[in-house]
């Protein structure tokens, strides 16, 4: 499983802001190899005035935070393959390369719980993890 939330400062269309969400979540399931239907991704505009970009200097209106959340245990070659396909996917939706702040956390399966409560490491979760 993994969840993602997208961070940006308000201002962009109905359109984009669906390429955005759709490019994270795409990204997610092609390099986690995890069923199109799992990524659960958000996305949280902010007013101008909420939002203070870090470096100004070297990124523009169009930055985006995106924090993942996932079952830990994944390669570090899995990890380039899901920054490299978010970056790429954002690339494509309008969100420059340099514009893009990718933060992972990995909780351990054991810190899950799913369907109805039952321990992640302990239910038949569809995928592997241990890529």
């Amino acid at each position: 499983m993994a969840l993602a939330r997208i961070e940006i400062r308000e201002g962009r269309s109905a359109r984009d802001k669906r390429a955005i969400l759709d490019a994270v979540r795409g990204a997610l399931s092609e390099s986690l190899r995890a069923p199109q239907e799992d990524p659960l991704v958000r996305l949280v505009e902010y007013p101008a005035e909420h939002y203070s970009l870090p470096y100004p200097e070297r990124h523009s209106e169009r930055f985006a935070l995106v924090e993942i959340t996932m079952f830990a245990g994944r390669s570090m070659e899995t990890k380039r393959r899901l920054y490299d396909a978010v970056v790429r996917g954002l690339d494509a939706a309008g969100v420059p390369a340099a514009d893009v702040l990718i933060v992972l956390h990995e909780p351990p399966m054991h810190d899950w719980a799913v369907d109805g409560g039952i321990p992640a490491n302990e239910a038949d979760i569809g995928f592997d993890v241990e890529i």
